[in-house]
């Protein structure tokens, strides 16, 4: 799946790619049962950017769409 992100002056900003592989095939009680989305406390989060902070280190963000990911493929 492709996507275009435009900015304000209707010029192409990024591309956005998404891999999905038959997601819409699944069936609630059948093919899952729960959901589940790992977050991580804000304490963590002040931990890793104070360290960060004191060593002087560069932190970068990444933004992983896990949708699908965890599933059995036959």
């Amino acid at each position: 799946m492709f996507k275009r992100k435009y900015n304000p002056g209707r010029s192409i900003e990024k591309y956005k790619a998404r891999l999905v592989v038959k997601g819409f095939t699944q069936k609630q009680d059948i093919d899952f049962f729960d959901t589940f989305a790992p977050v991580s406390r804000i304490s963590s989060i002040r931990v890793l950017i104070a360290l960060a902070s004191i060593h002087r280190l560069v932190i970068h963000q990444m933004d992983v769409k896990t949708a699908f990911l965890n599933g059995e493929l036959e």
